[in-house]
């Protein structure tokens, strides 16, 4: 019996050279599993290091940086204390004069200064607004007392605008970054009757707040998502979680952050929430008309994208559908 052999073809012996040529190639590019396990290794270290640095930086970097205060007194008196807090505490204060200390009393309230000094021949009165910060009330208080204790006068503090007595210490607002994704009217429940933080007369005012708040931190996500996809999600989410949290300054105020720092934890809806919900449990909204606006914009932004991207896929789903039956008949 004979047996016939049929050799291949140039083409198909080309081919298959090429194939695995290709083939022994990607086996030698392949890195060794050690090497694979220390660049993972390495990667997830840099990773972690830009995140710690990412939630420890701003902590490390905060502080009085020109915080609004103003002052209020004769003028000699005035001109005196301008001059003691620039050599003491240089870059510490920008400070507005004041004719009478009610007047500084009603820009305290409003939000236009975070706290204040009276000077008089009695001596030296702290106007500060604990429920604004409870880290820049005592700044402000440690300045008045060192000023008193230099001149030999004596240093009285007065809070314009307290923090409620079930929550003196101001850990409930300070809480607030996290438990966005809860729920607005769930999180000012919890606040008001469980913490102490916020009166009832507050309630539904904090309530729209925090509900203003999850609706630009998920609407905006949400748009991200239809507009560009699980990576447009994935990105937004990150940025909230480790830029957001860390730079809202919430339990502390934007003001307290460094100024740059301060003014991009303001533009996302964490800083932004915690501003207006603090602003509206105890200035009566003053000072919440920017963070506001900014968590309006998100919403906005947020419901154009889900707009746009809702008609985008449309279109391809129609396109698709469109080119099925050619490509069908094609295949036949």
């Amino acid at each position: 019996m004979t047996t016939t052999t049929t050799a291949p073809a140039p083409g198909e012996t080309e081919n298959a050279a090429t194939t695995a040529a290709a083939a022994s190639g990607k086996a030698r590019r392949t890195p060794p599993p050690l090497a694979m396990l220390l660049a993972l290794t390495a990667g997830l270290g840099v990773i972690l290091v830009v995140l710690l640095m990412l939630f420890i930086m701003p902590s490390l970097k905060s502080g009085a940086h020109d915080l609004p205060i103003g002052i209020a007194g004769a003028p000699a008196a005035l001109a005196q204390v301008e001059a003691g807090l620039a050599e003491a505490a240089p870059d510490a204060f920008t400070t507005q004069r004041f004719e009478t200390a009610d007047a500084l009393r009603a820009a305290i309230e409003d939000r236009t200064v975070t706290g204040g000094l009276v000077v008089d021949e009695s001596g030296v009165e702290a106007l500060v607004a604990s429920a604004g910060s409870a880290a820049i009330s005592s700044t402000i208080s440690g300045t008045a007392q060192a000023m008193a204790q230099a001149t030999g006068a004596t240093a009285v503090v007065t809070d314009v605008v307290p923090l409620p007595e079930g929550d003196p210490s101001g850990i409930g607002i300070g809480g607030l970054a996290f438990p966005l994704v809860f729920g607005g009217i769930v999180v000012a429940a919890v606040l008001a009757f469980l913490f102490g933080s916020i009166t009832t007369a507050a309630f539904w005012p904090v309530a729209a707040a925090m509900a203003l708040g999850i609706g630009a931190l998920a609407l905006g996500l949400a748009g991200l998502q239809e507009m560009f996809g699980a990576k447009g999600f994935t990105i937004g989410a990150m940025i909230m979680m480790f830029i957001g949290n860390p730079l809202a300054g919430i339990s502390t105020t934007a003001a307290w952050l460094p100024a740059g720092l301060g003014l991009v934890g303001q533009l996302l809806p964490p800083g932004a929430t915690g501003t207006l919900v603090r602003s509206v449990a105890y200035f009566g909204g003053a000072g919440g008309l920017t963070a506001g606006l900014a968590l309006a914009a998100w919403v906005l932004a947020g419901v154009v994208l889900l707009i746009l991207g809702a008609a985008r896929n449309r279109r391809r789903a129609a396109q698709q559908a469109a080119t099925a039956p050619v490509e069908a008949v094609a295949a036949a």
